[in-house]
């Protein structure tokens, strides 16, 4: 409910904002939870199945033509017995399977607690992602808002000059032209504003995008970004990444699996023991009172099970061989991880070395391109130069803005991929 009314009160959210309304929210992480909820009972049975067994017995018996005294006679009349019992049972040796089990149960705990961590890391990705572009997106708009400014002030420049007879009419509608596109260029990044902040607000599961908006992280751009060695991030994911662990775990669970299967080729042993008495009522014939017959009739054993496998079918050996299979199954499951991790390092690596030097050549182009328009502009303001040619070199100026700021966003988003996978 804490979630529900912040995400409907506030305007403007901060990254961890959106990150922990999301982990809050995500349905598919609520199944996650319950997954490891499942797995926690089942590691718990597992030791649990350690104890003996306590069961309490009660029957009701009726017999009719030839029955069953208490002094063990058969006799040619009609009876009814009571019975009541109590038995506990426990496994001395069972070839270490319940031993075995919880080993495998612990690992699958494990390995769920894993997929949830991957989950919730998958999460925290694909919100920062949406979130970066949500910020890629503001600038691109400011960007077609600053350009639309500057062309508005050379409409109101002309128009003064054409106000005071200083210039003919007819040389205004090249920068009506030129506006006209410039609005467009402004719709067209406002409504792609309006699809990244629509996109985020999902993510989070909003029940409304309206007055939804993001606040620029204060440390987002710094000169602070250090670009990551791939073979660190790598060695270093080996040992922290929840889905490698996920698959370690799972092995692991499928080795025990082994070893339970080979157990049921050795015999098991038991402990049992049970206590009860029963009340016999013979029609036609007095009867000792109910009391007295649970107290003379009272009985226990004790006693050992030895059950020794000789022939099974092969269930054994199957079930061993089918354990085996999986064991190398999981294997290949995690060297596909392992290769897939490694292609995703590789990838954002040379990915963030691209945007990098797209980056710097537009750092670099930004301040040739400043430069031009500023001199076009002057020949502009001295008629040496023609609406088009100062137009060309604002849209080269305005291009030029906007692959620096994508570059430069890319890198960042690479940059926390990289920080991400380590």
């Amino acid at each position: 409910m804490l979630v529900s009314l912040l995400a409907n009160a506030q305007k403007s959210w901060t990254l961890q904002q959106c990150i922990d309304t999301t982990l809050a929210n995500n349905r598919n992480v609520k199944q996650k939870v319950l997954a490891r909820k499942v797995s926690e009972t089942n590691y718990l049975q597992s030791k649990q199945n350690l104890l003996p067994n306590l069961n309490a017995s009660a029957g009701e018996y009726f017999n009719f033509g030839r029955s069953l005294g208490a002094d063990n006679v058969y006799k040619s009349i009609n009876s009814s017995q009571t019975s009541f019992g109590i038995s506990s049972n426990i496994t001395l040796f069972d070839g270490l399977k319940m031993k075995y089990s919880i080993d495998a149960r612990k690992a699958d705990l494990n390995a769920s607690e894993a997929d949830l961590k991957k989950m919730q890391s998958d999460l925290v990705m694909s919100v920062s992602t949406a979130f970066l572009q949500v910020l890629l997106n503001k600038e691109l708009l400011q960007i077609a808002i600053d350009q639309q400014s500057l062309t508005q002030t050379k409409i109101e420049q002309r128009k003064n000059l054409v106000a005071s007879g200083k210039m003919a009419e007819g040389e205004i509608y090249d920068l009506l032209a030129q506006q006209a596109k410039e609005d467009m260029n402004k719709i067209k990044a406002e409504q792609s504003l309006n699809y990244s902040l629509l996109d985020l607000s999902q993510i989070l599961e909003l029940s409304t995008s309206d007055n939804f908006d993001v606040v620029l992280p204060a440390d987002l751009l710094n000169s602070q970004l250090t670009l990551l060695d791939p073979n660190a991030v790598y060695n270093g994911a080996l040992i922290h990444r929840p889905e490698i662990k996920s698959a370690e775990f799972r092995l692991q669970s499928n080795e025990t699996n082994v070893k339970i299967a080979k157990s049921n080729y050795y015999p098991t042993l038991s402990l049992g023991a049970q206590i009860g008495s029963r009340y016999y009522n013979l029609s036609g014939i007095p009867n000792e009172v109910f009391g007295k017959q649970l107290t003379n009739n009272l009985s226990s054993s004790l006693g050992f099970n030895l059950n020794i496998p000789i022939f099974n079918k092969f269930e054994v050996k199957n079930s061993v061989s089918n354990a085996m299979v999986q064991v190398q199954s999981s294997k290949i499951d995690l060297e596909n991880t392992k290769i897939e991790l490694r292609k995703s390092i590789q990838q954002a690596y040379q990915n963030a070395l691209g945007a990098k030097a797209r980056w710097d050549a537009a750092v670099k182009s930004e301040v040739a391109s400043r430069e031009a328009y500023r001199f076009v502009n002057q020949k502009y303001e001295n008629g040496r130069a023609t609406v088009y040619e100062l137009y060309q070199a604002k849209s080269n100026l305005t291009q030029v803005l906007s692959e620096q700021t994508q570059a430069k966003y890319e890198y960042v988003f690479r940059i926390k991929i990289l920080e991400w996978l380590k």
